[in-house]
């Protein structure tokens, strides 16, 4: 059975040129602010959701 590190989730070039990595870079950040975009309001609903589920710890509250 495969695990979860038998195989590279990304196979990157070790050999690009300085002009193609920026390229590549500046794709990754418009694909990311595309997803964030398309998903952000479900996202924003999720987080919502975890800081209301999750109580909040006051630091200066010791318990001693």
């Amino acid at each position: 059975m495969l695990q979860p590190n038998d195989l590279p989730l990304v196979c990157l070039p070790l050999d690009l040129p300085p002009e193609a990595v920026a390229e590549l870079i500046a794709f990754l950040h418009e694909l990311a602010e595309a997803l964030e975009r398309h998903y952000g309001a479900g996202l924003k609903r999720h987080y919502a959701a975890l800081d209301t589920a999750s109580p909040t710890i006051d630091s200066d509250d010791t318990p001693f």
